[in-house]
């Protein structure tokens, strides 16, 4: 028994990791098109809902969905209106996709899993390489699913999950909660609605008490954004507290409808793991229906609960622990966690400040200065700590990664200046003189700002993993921003020659802002020149050696 049980976990270990493996794929390789696709989807609450449904079918995640959304309201590229319409479409976008994953496509898995491992080993491109990890999570996602019918054959014969088993047929509320918090635990309501599916289909489970799992996933997969988002900008805690409000009052009815034997769930299909997938889409297209028209009275109620300004900043936690500077891995190990959190802080302030350009508000700039400072204080005692560390007797690698520690901490520091100073300030002058940018401009400074709030998003990762395939995209993409910067500029003087009025009134504060969003990247890009030089994936210098210094042409 102990042997088939650990068979299921490593079953369901499995369809979880596989998930995550199509996510990665889709977001190193398609990132920045998918979230400028969802901005053009969202002109309206129902538009936003079909491409928030698009994007979590893609991405096999609503919670991603949710974090890109809830991005673009605290930035001001979407009211928070649009970014819940745009969750609800990703809930039944991702609840539809369990459909998908279920059809007896179990032949593909190996054709599929030959295509990736082929296509991700001998690719050049970045994108082609993650089109066969894309592949590979896909098929993993089918094996892991048979693998879950397997282990849970036997695991039905064994007298206590019998026992369970009936005692939650006469307890569907304690059912619920046990999904509910199982959905928490995978951090994936599509990855554990398809194992409650699964133990379905093989019978481990009744149809009722898969029903009542299923009602309680849906609640714990809304608990999931609310508490990655709840210590982010009030524009994105208003949209996740919305959701899990109008989740919540769904699933209750859901729930009481199956208590009272309203729910009829023969009507579903006949196969008890059917009806499991078709409960959990009906619940979200009634979720959609319910809460898509009410999605401003959803916000206000959520205003109504939410403290108006967010609690104060922990200004004096802090991961340089003294007593580690005898110990100088130990150290370096704390002073690298420092930085997380300086970077952390840096992309805090980045992430809404062009909602300043739209509508100056001083109180988010009394936020962004708050940061600002607790980013100060971080480089300053950063610096400090390192040159204590120096005192020590370190190795040459050490005295090496010491230094870059310290030129990471500083471009972090100029692209916190940049923001909270700089364009701070190119914001109120805007406010100040009563000028707005053209709507064009305003969109092309939007979006260039959300590449590098992306790209804010890529560092956070290296920092965090030291993933080399990472780095060489974060590096790649100073050059493509850079690209992008002069593509913009050109765009703005062709607006300039064709006489509009409000970029010539902005042409200053437009160029410097594309120039200091470029600085940004390029600070933000510098965490991985460590590893893309240790990797030889950073040239020593750009300049062309067919030619010799100071030489003939």
């Amino acid at each position: 028994m102990i042997v088939v049980a650990t068979h299921l976990a490593a079953s369901v270990a499995l369809l979880l990791w596989s998930i995550r493996l199509i996510r990665t794929g889709v977001e190193r390789a398609f990132l920045p098109e998918l979230k400028r696709g969802l901005k053009s989807f969202s002109d309206h609450r129902l538009s936003a809902a079909a491409g928030g449904g698009l994007a979590a079918m893609v991405m096999q995640s609503s919670t991603a969905v949710a974090l890109i959304g809830a991005g673009f309201a605290v930035s001001g590229m979407l009211s928070p209106q649009t970014a819940l319409a745009l969750l609800l479409g990703a809930d039944l976008g991702s609840a539809l996709m369990t459909q998908v994953l279920v059809l007896p496509v179990q032949d593909v898995a190996p054709f599929a899993l030959l295509f990736g491992v082929v296509t991700f080993l001998k690719a050049g491109k970045r994108r082609t390489k993650q089109t066969g990890r894309i592949a590979i999570g896909f098929a993993l996602v089918l094996m892991s699913l048979g693998m879950i019918r397997d282990a849970a054959g036997p695991i039905g014969t064994s007298p206590i999950v019998q026992n369970a088993a009936a005692y939650f047929e006469t307890d569907l509320a304690s059912a619920c909660l046990v999904g509910a918090l199982l959905a928490w635990a995978m951090h994936s309501s599509l990855a554990s609605v398809l194992t409650f599916a699964a133990f379905a289909t093989t019978g481990l489970i009744g149809g009722s008490v898969a029903a009542a799992l299923v009602i309680g996933a849906n609640f714990g997969g809304a608990i999931i954004p609310f508490a990655l988002l709840w210590t982010r900008e009030r524009p994105a805690r208003l949209v996740v507290l919305a959701n899990l409000m109008a989740r919540g009052t769904v699933t209750l009815v859901a729930l009481a409808l199956l208590v009272t034997g309203a729910l009829n769930l023969q009507l579903l299909g006949t196969a008890a793991g059917q009806q499991a997938i078709m409960l959990h889409i009906l619940i979200n297209c009634a979720l959609l229906l319910f809460a898509l028209p009410l999605t401003e009275q959803l916000l206000l109620l959520a205003g109504a609960v939410l403290p108006r300004h967010a609690s104060g900043l922990p200004r004096t936690v802090t991961a340089l622990d003294p007593g580690a500077l005898d110990h100088p891995p130990l150290a370096l190990s704390c002073a690298r966690r420092e930085l997380l959190r300086m970077a952390e802080t840096v992309q805090a302030i980045l992430v809404p400040v062009t909602r300043l350009f739209r509508d100056f508000d001083p109180e988010l700039v009394r936020v962004v200065e708050l940061h600002e400072e607790d980013i100060d204080r971080m480089h300053f005692e950063i610096k400090i700590y390192v040159s204590r560390l120096r005192e020590c007797d370190l190795t040459p690698v050490q005295e090496k990664k010491t230094l870059e520690l310290v030129a990471m901490a500083n471009g972090l520091e100029d692209a916190a200046d940049c923001v909270a100073v700089n364009l701070v300030s190119l914001a109120k002058k805007m406010a100040d003189e009563a000028v707005k940018f053209s709507p064009e401009g305003l969109s092309d400074i939007e979006g260039f700002h959300d590449q590098v709030v992306t790209n804010g998003q890529l560092a956070l990762s290296v920092l965090t993993t030291g993933d080399a395939e990472a780095a060489r995209q974060l590096v790649a993409e100073k050059d493509r921003i850079r690209i992008e910067e002069l593509n913009l500029q050109e765009r703005h003087l062709k607006r300039l020659q064709d006489g509009a009025a409000a970029s010539i009134e902005t042409s200053n504060i437009h160029q410097e802002t594309l120039r200091l969003l470029k600085q940004i990247n390029a600070a933000l890009a510098f965490v991985a020149y460590p590893i893309a030089e240790e990797t030889g994936d950073l040239l020593g210098t750009r300049l062309a050696r067919s030619r010799p210094i100071g030489g003939a042409a």
